[in-house]
């Protein structure tokens, strides 16, 4: 066939297999573009989308920065000025001592109280900043989690309790406890600023899993592998109904699988098993699961501690400001005392002058007696010495 020859006819054009095969690769090309603009406009979303959420991330750990260092700066400027303000009242107070005397002891009495509790707020205010201090310190240290593993066992209770115990506070999880109806899980976490705990079961059918990795066989790899499934369910059903409690317990808990292969394998081949146990609320998490979970309640943990502890630091400062006010009020009496006393030291310094003035004019004066002349006989006259 060659390509003048006429596929069909289109009204009363007659169409070749040159133009039909001209039309069909400009119709491909056409819808070969059209998708590439789509990909291309959803990478660039998706790529916005990202972009986004990075600044706004960015954009509240400014904010957490901000405040912090707000804090921190107020705190040592209130430091500053109290320092400073101890030293500028201990020279006021010893010249109104000297000036003043006993009038002025009252007062003095009443601002030496009021340094006493700036000095009480101010230690409250380091013993806030010592716990802030040494709870990060405890709190975000991790010890070795990976040291542990060899001294307390690679599967089951003793690695969930390594990776526990090297992640939280001691106050902040309980081992084997006794719910209230009368199960005991491996472990509860306690969720801050919440009457709820989190339950954490390390009991995974194991066994099941090692028949599964000694088999040889197809037949015997599916059945291992329907005992495997079997178990596996019936582990995450026995959770659910003993764990799950209303008012008490998370809507969630864990499972803990041993072991990263564990993890795996149960994810690339057991995929119905995974889906059923998120149906029953109850999500299988492996070492590195359960490690970044405890790095999210420690931030949980820290970020609450910090909250408590800025509550008391504002509350201190509010009380700092008001005793400042209180001194500045008490300053503030002692300078008109002060100007009042100066002005009498004034009036006195004036007068004290005027009397010294007179003194000096009566000492230049001068009595001497007259000759005797009719009634004016023995009448004493001033003579100045200036007269010669």
């Amino acid at each position: 066939m060659s390509l003048d020859t006429i596929v069909f006819v289109i009204g009363q054009h007659p169409v070749t297999l040159l133009e039909f095969i001209l039309w069909l690769g400009g119709l491909g090309l056409a819808l070969l573009v059209l998708a590439v603009i789509f990909a291309w406009r959803g990478l660039r979303g998706r790529a916005a989308e990202r972009q986004a959420v990075e600044a706004r991330a960015q954009e509240l750990e400014y904010r957490l920065a901000e405040v912090a260092g707000s804090l921190k700066n107020f705190a040592e400027q209130a430091q500053g000025q109290q320092a400073l303000m101890t030293h500028t009242l201990n020279e006021r107070l010893d010249q109104v001592s000297l000036r003043v005397g006993h009038g002025l002891s009252d007062q003095a009495e009443r601002t030496a109280l009021s340094l006493s509790r700036l000095h009480e707020r101010l230690a409250v205010i380091d013993t806030a900043q010592k716990n802030l201090t040494q709870l990060s310190s405890e709190m975000v240290n991790l010890k070795d989690i990976l040291a542990n593993k060899q001294t307390r066992g690679a599967f089951g209770q003793g690695r969930m309790e390594a990776i526990i115990r090297d992640g939280l506070h001691a106050t902040a999880y309980a081992f084997q406890p006794t719910l209230s109806n009368g199960t005991r899980p491996d472990c509860l976490i306690k969720l801050p600023d919440c009457t709820l705990h989190l339950v954490i079961d390390a009991k995974f059918p194991l066994e099941a899993f090692n028949a599964l990795k000694d088999c040889r066989h197809e037949a015997d790899i599916r059945a291992a592998e329907q005992r495997l499934r079997a178990d596996v369910s019936k582990h995450v059903k026995d959770i659910a109904e003993k764990y799950l409690i209303d008012g008490e317990t998370h809507e969630t808990a864990i499972m803990f699988v041993p072991s990263e292969s564990i993890y795996a394998e149960l994810h690339e081949r057991f995929e119905d098993v995974i889906q059923k146990a998120h149906r029953a609320r109850v999500i299988i998490a492996s070492p590195n699961v359960l490690l970044l979970l405890v790095q999210t309640m420690q931030a949980i943990f820290k970020d609450v501690a910090m909250r408590e502890q800025a509550h008391t630091i504002k509350a201190e400062v509010t009380k700092l400001l008001d005793d400042v006010m209180r001194l500045k009020e008490r300053v503030s009496d002692l300078r008109r005392h002060f100007d009042a006393a100066g002005q009498d030291i004034e009036k006195i310094g004036i007068s004290s002058d005027r009397i010294a003035k007179r003194g000096l004019r009566i000492e230049n004066l001068e009595v001497e007696e007259a000759p005797a002349l009719g009634a004016e006989a023995k009448r004493p006259r001033l003579v100045s010495r200036n007269d010669g």
